[in-house]
């Protein structure tokens, strides 16, 4: 991935990313050529050099079975949103600016394992439930359900892990812009109320390189 120096960021904002992502896309090169299925990813940070990416998909689908040419990728994404010019106030000086985009995403590249074992399987989606019920009043979890449901659910899905070998990371949040633009960007992103546009006001004033 071509990264510019201003949207490289430091390994901590890295983690974070990776530790609350939603679902990534799982992309793999087989004989049949690029596979892809968009998952939710947990991350365990003590899983070998680099940490894991790790999931399940349904044993239906046939990418856990067509063997990997070379090694798998996962596509992480943060906030993202449109960034109008209109925010710039130097716009209003020289008119030289135009719209684009700022988002947050991480290339993860690796060595993809299938995990067709029902005991790593439950841990796995315990794990991934336990996080995302957890903000809930009263939080679902698997011993709710009956134990031969869960059996009959856990034989319809395949677990999968991504061991990491490297990450390419980029946040691409207005670093480029002298400071009036990215408080215009901030004050822009938090006066709309499109998808994302807080978490990305958020995300520009965390990484604003004039207040760091």
């Amino acid at each position: 991935m071509w990264i510019p120096k201003s949207f490289v960021p430091n390994e901590a904002a890295v983690h974070e990313l990776l530790t609350h992502h939603g679902a990534s896309d799982l992309v793999t090169m087989t004989k049949q050529g690029l596979v892809a299925t968009l998952l939710p990813f947990e991350y365990d940070p003590t899983a070998g050099e680099h940490g894991a990416l790790i999931g399940h998909m349904a044993r239906a689908n046939d990418q856990w079975s067509l063997p990997v040419l070379g090694e798998a990728m996962v596509i992480v994404r943060g906030p993202e949103a449109y960034v109008t010019p209109s925010w710039y106030p130097t716009k209003a000086e020289h008119h030289r600016a135009v719209p684009t985009w700022n988002y947050v995403t991480a290339h993860v590249y690796g060595q993809l394992v299938v995990h067709d074992d029902p005991v790593w399987i439950e841990n796995q989606i315990r794990r991934m439930t336990d996080r995302h019920e957890a903000g809930y009043t009263e939080p679902w979890s698997v011993d709710q359900a009956p134990a031969k449901f869960i059996e009959g659910q856990l034989r319809a899905v395949v677990g999968v892990e991504l061991v990491i070998s490297r990450i390419e990371a980029k946040f691409k949040l207005s670093q480029n812009q002298p400071a009036k633009n990215v408080d215009g960007v901030i004050r822009g992103l938090e006066s709309r109320s499109e998808v994302h546009d807080a978490a990305v006001a958020a995300a520009v004033r965390a990484h604003n390189p004039h207040t760091a």
